[in-house]
């Protein structure tokens, strides 16, 4: 990473209640996207969100 770059490995996915995943956002910590999925879970009855850290080759893979 260079200078001036910004890391944000984690991201928050959201599920629809037909199985569709969409990408919501990238954050820099775990702690920012839990929130922000904690914060989206508690409006959505058929929605699933939860936190994944992004491999190092770009997809959501645990490294």
């Amino acid at each position: 990473m260079s200078e001036g770059t910004v890391s944000l490995p984690w991201i928050v996915i959201r599920q629809d209640d037909n199985g569709n995943r969409y990408r919501v956002g990238r954050y820099a910590t775990r702690a920012e996207a839990q929130k922000t999925a904690d914060s989206l879970g508690g409006q959505a009855r058929e929605q699933l969100y939860w936190v994944e850290r992004i491999g190092q080759n770009g997809d959501g893979a645990q490294n």
